[in-house]
């Protein structure tokens, strides 16, 4: 079996992560955009090219499966990937885990970027999933791009202007953009409030890797012979995974697949 996944750059890792878990033998295609990131800035015409460029780079390869491993692309480009893709490819994309979070109780935060934050998306998402819970959104500024970069310094300092953002009674906090599933433990730290229980983070990457094995018919099977290869795109070229990306856990783990050359098959 064979899944692809795209993104910007690092967001993609998480689900990836998730999906080499679920099931060690599946083949890996990772389509990033470093030419074009980030994403988020950019008018939803062009980010929809952007997005449909590296899928197209990616179906090349002829995976089983797409995901869509970014919240900003999943809002302003899944319909014209399914449109152009399915059903010969499924496509899955990415949603805030805004009801699993409302049904564990207490108020929640929204962590996101600040073109998603305050957004009729999010609001949407919220108004129909949050069940009522008090939800607040919180913007990130500068958050998703250093923990792309690895730059410890610039992750520290967005955490703490997040976390001065977010209120002191939040039980949960969903993570809105999947570059910052990379810092959950870190986040969890940032919002923590002496005597008050750990504040329960929930990201996507999970859910959409099961998901996607779904909508091929597959089990997990985490069990199984880790044989899964790893080919990387970057810009639609072939490449490797950035030297950033082994700072994160999910990065080393994808780093010990056997690396494809990055040759269309014939």
């Amino acid at each position: 079996m064979k899944i692809a996944l795209v993104d910007s750059g690092l967001g993609l890792l998480p689900a990836a992560a998730a999906v080499r878990r679920l099931r060690p033998d599946a083949e890996l295609v990772l389509s990033a955009d470093p030419d074009g990131m980030p994403w988020g800035p950019r008018a939803p015409a062009d980010l929809g090219e952007r997005v449909l460029a590296c899928a197209r780079a990616a179906a090349a390869y002829g995976p089983d499966v797409l995901i869509v491993a970014c919240n900003t692309a999943s809002v302003h480009a899944l319909p014209a990937l399914r449109a152009e893709l399915e059903p010969a490819l499924p496509v899955v994309g990415t949603v805030p885990a805004v009801k699993p979070a409302a049904a564990g109780g207490g108020p929640l935060a929204v962590w996101a970027t600040p073109a998603t934050t305050g957004s009729a998306y999010q609001r949407r998402l919220i108004r129909d999933f949050a069940g009522g819970a008090a939800a607040t959104e919180v913007p990130c500024p500068g958050l998703a791009d250093a923990v792309e970069h690895a730059d410890e310094a610039a992750v520290d300092a967005a955490l703490a202007a997040a976390a001065g953002r977010t209120p002191r009674d939040v039980a949960a906090v969903v993570l809105g953009c999947t570059h910052y599933e990379l810092v959950g433990e870190r986040i969890r730290a940032a919002v923590r409030r002496p005597g008050a229980p750990p504040v329960a983070l929930y990201g996507s990457a999970g859910a959409v890797a099961g998901q996607a094995l779904r909508r091929i018919g597959a089990e997990p099977d985490p069990a199984a012979a880790p044989t899964g290869s790893l080919t990387v795109l970057l810009s639609g070229r072939p490449g490797a995974l950035p030297a950033a990306a082994l700072g994160y856990a999910e990065g080393r783990l994808l780093h010990g697949a056997p690396a494809r050359s990055g040759a269309v098959p014939g």
